[in-house]
């Protein structure tokens, strides 16, 4: 996994509550085994019609918006436990989404996969969309180090909880086996000393 610690990112709103896996990546496009692509059919049913054009009114395809931070209604994630969303929202390049509410087989899968889900309160969330609907070109920075997120913009800053493993993974740029891998040596010691005894 690529390394976080300080993020400052324009963001990317989706001011949508409840919107759920199938929503996120839609079943029909599963069958890989592969994470590649799936960043291609991320909200595939919202930014496309039909015939495979690009809706423009899906914020997706809207220029105005771009950056590495989803900004997203509350209880994003929901539904199904399928990881294919999370390799979907980091397919695209998210690196962090940021919502009041995240279902927690989704948080769980997007922290495996690299995406920080920061959760902030309802009314922070509200400040944020009123804030990049008003000026597009905002930033977020999220500094993972302090567990802090803030509005560039207008100063106001909050603080978020992780997993200390988890935080740790993410700033040493550490999946499950690369965490266990840095420890190897104080396990070596653990089991040379459990055998002596």
């Amino acid at each position: 996994m690529e390394k976080l610690n300080i993020l400052q990112s324009t963001c990317i709103p989706l001011p949508l509550e409840n919107v759920d896996t199938d929503q996120i990546i839609p079943a029909r496009f599963l069958k890989a085994t592969s994470k590649d692509g799936f960043g291609d059919n991320l909200f595939r049913d919202w930014r496309y019609d039909k015939n495979g054009n690009p809706n423009p009114d899906f914020v997706l395809n809207n220029p105005l918006y771009k950056g590495q931070i989803l900004v997203a209604g509350k209880n994003f994630g929901s539904g199904s436990s399928r990881e294919h969303a999370a390799w979907a929202i980091a397919g695209y390049g998210f690196r962090v989404v940021v919502s009041s509410f995240f279902a927690d087989i989704f948080k769980n899968n997007a922290m495996n996969n690299g995406v920080l889900p920061v959760v902030v309160s309802d009314d922070f969330l509200a400040e944020i969309f009123a804030t990049v609907k008003q000026k597009p070109d905002m930033t977020l920075t999220v500094n993972l180090e302090k567990q802090i997120v803030t509005n560039d913009t207008t100063g106001r800053s909050e603080s978020f909880a992780i997993n200390g493993y988890k935080r740790e993974c993410f700033l040493n740029g550490f999946d499950d086996i690369d965490y266990l891998l840095s420890r190897k040596d104080k396990i070596e010691e653990y089991e040379q000393r459990r055998i002596r005894f």
